[in-house]
This record gives C-alpha cells, sequence and structure tokens, in this order.
C-alpha cells in the first residue's frame, strides 16, 4: 500500500546504454517490423532514449515463421545498408532469433539452424496458451548442445502464474528469464504486469529487453513510471543484461 504513495520515475529514462536483446525491429521477416523505413523509425526511436546496440531476435516458428539463419542475415544486411545509408553509424545490430519451442525446436537444434544471442545463448518462448509438451527435453537438449537457455518473457505465461515452482526448477537447470520491460507497466494487462513484479522482488530474472515489434511499443514504454524501491530492484537486472550483451 505504501508503494502508492512513493514517487514515481520514467523507466525511459535510464535506459541509456542499454543493450536490447531482445526485439523485432529487422523488416519484413515475422510480425514485427514489415519495412526497412518501419525499422529505421524504431531504431531512431529507441535511439532517443540512448539505445543503439541491438540483438534483433525474429521468430523461429514451425508453420508461422520458418526463419533460418539465412533469411535472418539477409534481413539484418539489408537494414544495415540501410543505416549506413542515414548516416545511422553509431547502431550496432546483431541478429539472433526468438525459437518457439514447438515439434520442429529439437530438430533444428540437431541440424544448426538456430540463432544464438552471442557465441552461447538462446532465446526461447513457448505459447502464450499453453506451456510447450516438450519444454523439459527442449531445455536439456539445449543445454547438452552447449548453449544457455534464455526463457523470453515468463510474466506472460498467465498458465504459469499460481505455479511459479517452474520457474525456480527451470533456473536451477541453467536456464535464464527475460522480463519484457513494457510488462512493467499495464500493456499486456493487470495479471501479466502482477506476475512481472512478483518475479523481480523474488530476484527470479536475470535479463531484460523491449521485445519491440512497432512504433505503439515505444509510446506505452514511454509511459511506463516505476518507484525507486522497484528501480532498485530493476538496476542489477539492466546491468546484468549489459554485462553479458554489450
Amino acid at each position: 500500500m505504501w508503494e502508492i504513495f512513493q514517487k514515481k520515475r520514467y523507466l525511459v529514462d535510464y535506459l541509456g546504454g542499454f543493450v536490447d536483446i531482445h526485439n523485432h525491429i529487422l523488416p519484413g521477416i515475422d510480425d514485427g517490423a514489415k519495412t526497412v523505413e518501419d525499422s529505421l523509425k524504431l531504431i531512431k526511436g529507441m535511439g532517443e532514449l540512448g539505445i543503439s546496440r541491438f540483438i534483433a531476435t525474429p521468430h523461429i516458428m514451425h508453420n508461422y515463421y520458418p526463419n533460418t539463419p539465412e533469411t535472418i542475415k539477409e534481413a539484418q544486411i539489408k537494414l544495415r545498408d540501410a543505416l549506413l545509408e542515414n548516416d545511422l553509424t553509431d547502431v550496432a545490430i546483431s541478429p539472433a532469433a526468438e525459437h518457439m519451442i514447438d515439434d520442429n525446436f529439437e530438430n533444428l537444434l540437431e541440424e544448426g539452424g538456430i540463432m544464438p544471442l552471442g557465441k552461447d545463448y538462446l532465446l526461447v518462448e513457448m505459447s502464450f496458451l499453453q506451456a510447450s509438451i516438450n519444454l523439459d527435453s527442449a531445455i536439456e537438449k539445449t543445454t547438452k548442445s552447449g548453449y544457455f537457455p534464455i526463457l523470453a518473457h515468463p510474466e506472460r505465461y498467465l498458465y504459469l502464474k499460481n505455479n511459479q515452482k517452474i520457474f525456480r526448477s527451470l533456473k536451477k537447470r541453467g536456464t535464464s528469464l527475460q522480463l519484457n520491460l513494457l510488462s512493467l507497466g499495464e500493456y499486456y494487462g493487470s495479471d501479466t504486469h502482477k506476475l512481472a513484479h512478483d518475479l523481480l522482488e523474488e530476484k527470479l530474472l536475470d535479463f531484460v529487453a523491449s521485445d519491440l515489434h512497432h512504433t505503439g511499443h515505444l509510446k506505452e514504454l514511454k509511459k511506463i513510471q516505476l518507484t525507486e524501491k522497484t528501480l532498485d530492484k530493476l538496476f542489477p537486472v539492466l546491468e546484468n543484461t549489459i554485462a553479458h550483451f554489450y
């Protein structure tokens, strides 16, 4: 109750120098930016917040977004050329992917069809409707393949909101948890907002990112205000993200 009366500060005022490790800014290959022009708008908007380093993570999702390392790198090169043409030479974008744990994920892992963050982190996600049936085997095979899995936006899997022990179990098995910054506001709804703050309070989060898809996300990000108490809990996660991926 006391937090209601605490002075709040805008989250974006503390994002200068941040490395955004989860976003959909590559043009035309998933549900994020549709064109190069869309990509540039997002990058310029993030630049106004002091963010110029990105790991781009388009979806790899069987039968929906069948991206490959080749399609992702092609989109990254197209965007890189556009950045040079627009004199945005201070922007750094590395290609990676957000991998759906579906019935094809383990095949991609075995065949080398994945796109890690850096050398050895792999961003994975599940459906928002139900947990992946092969979650345990997918995590086990990911770690045995020499990668550290990062589960994207755990706060959005509301079917787990009353079963948070699964997050502790995943962490014990080497899986990191990545929070969407928009979840700290009300963009995804009150239940997601609450679970995000619960995970932050319990120090279960390892990394944060924007999960940026469109300019509407940018507008919502600028609205988020947090208490100093919440910011104090968030700062170590921000710093850990920068330390690992800068």
